[in-house]
């Protein structure tokens, strides 16, 4: 029971975090969580270690190894520049931003397009005077939606692929996501300028300014880190549908040697977000040390309610996620889907329900967070708690509709 009790106080200390302000930073909570098990003999160190899901750390750092590269290089503002130069007014920049967001954060991870996508972000409101507000929302909620269709688009559909025992994570995640998807992502669009009509106006003179390439070496680099990850991901597909294994965990520390080994920059190294993995490592800590107390199980057969349907998963994943945040829910979703068998269809459920809950306000995505925060700082525009909630609300309402009749009848 001290292990439930040791859970309840780590979620009850980010609930703090996100309800009243307090600044406890989610990693420290977690950690503190993972310490109160060790001291107070609910497991021991090495087991803690054994706990560890090390495929998921590694992964996590070498993709953000690949992000911190392709950050220093300048290659995702190159290639925006290129993707927008021709495009004369407001509603195709918004567009063609929208989908370059969502695509590379489904295959580089949602925060770290998230910072890239910021600079971009930041370049585009100055070079083409658009409102800032309405870029801020379409890449809060490009990134999240992005996300939703691929097995590495964030940390808690790679927690679903590695641990839910899918053949073909990408597979399974792109021919039920797909469709949805692209909905969603048009659907961002619409309801900008729906909220927003005034600030759709066509302007005469577009003047894009091509960035300049930082490092040519690092840039060409960063081509070939893309051309190999990407290389990967399609012979991972082949193989699957010809029954052998290309591990996500592999896929990962082959892309990551171009910048971690050939690049010879430092910032490679200190770009990378060593507190998510000290956070993921911790989570691990607590979530497993409390399922092997038993509680959770009794719990689970106690309650009649059936915890694998589509309509549980995604009512519970989108309300709880905003308390206690999307990945430690997966965690702990993910045995308790396990212990039932559940079909493939309810992991899918839960990757799409937790990820879309983060478009309901600022902190419900770390993304939304990181977008914000270094918008605010670097151009010094932002947007209110009050009206992301505002647009937010409306727009996972429909997510959540969308991806649910998909999901339920397709």
């Amino acid at each position: 029971m001290i292990s439930i009790s040791v859970l309840i106080f780590v979620f009850v200390l980010i609930m703090l975090r996100k309800i009243s302000g307090i600044k406890i930073d989610i990693w420290v909570a977690m950690l503190l969580g993972a310490i109160l098990d060790i001291v107070l003999f609910q497991t021991s160190i090495k087991d803690a270690f054994k706990y560890i899901d090390w495929d998921v750390i590694i992964f996590l750092f070498c993709m953000f190894s690949v992000g911190a590269g392709l950050e220093i290089s300048g290659y995702i503002e190159s290639l925006n520049y290129r993707l927008i130069r021709n495009v004369k007014n407001i509603d195709g920049i918004l567009i063609v931003f929208i989908f370059f967001s969502a695509f590379f954060s489904a295959f580089i991870m949602n925060d770290t397009i998230a910072i890239i996508g910021s600079a971009m972000l930041i370049r585009i409101a100055k070079d083409l005077k658009i409102p800032s507000k309405i870029l801020i929302l379409a890449l809060c909620f490009s990134v999240t939606i992005g996300s939703v269709l691929s097995p590495i688009g964030n940390p808690q559909n790679l927690l679903i692929a590695i641990n839910s025992g899918m053949k073909n994570p990408f597979f399974s995640f792109i021919s039920k996501l797909f469709i949805p998807t692209v909905i969603n992502l048009f659907l961002i669009y619409w309801i900008l300028k729906l909220f927003y009509p005034g600030e759709f106006k066509n302007v005469d003179k577009f003047e894009i300014k091509k960035p300049q390439i930082k490092s040519r070496y690092l840039y060409w680099l960063s081509h070939f880190t893309v051309a190999l990850l990407f290389s990967l991901i399609i012979i991972k597909i082949y193989f699957s549908i010809n029954h052998k294994e290309l591990s996500l965990t592999l896929i990962a520390v082959i892309s990551s040697i171009p910048f971690l080994f050939l690049s010879f920059d430092k910032r490679v190294y200190k770009l990378i977000d060593y507190k998510t993995l000290l956070f993921f490592c911790s989570m691990f800590v607590v979530t497993k040390t409390a399922w092997n107390s038993g509680y959770i199980q009794k719990l689970i057969y106690s309650i009649p309610l059936k915890f694998d349907s589509i309509e549980f998963i995604f009512l519970s994943s989108i309300i709880l996620s905003q308390f206690i945040s999307n990945v430690p829910l997966v965690s702990l979703f993910i045995p308790v889907l396990s212990s039932l068998n559940a079909p493939e269809v309810s992991y899918i459920s839960l990757a799409a329900a937790s990820t879309i809950a983060g478009n309901l306000t600022i902190l419900g995505a770390a993304s939304n967070v990181i977008i914000i925060q270094n918008v605010e700082e670097r151009f010094g525009s932002s947007i209110s708690s009050i009206e992301f909630l505002k647009i937010g609300f409306v727009f996972t309402l429909m997510n959540t509709i969308i991806y649910y009749l998909f999901l339920k009848f397709f």
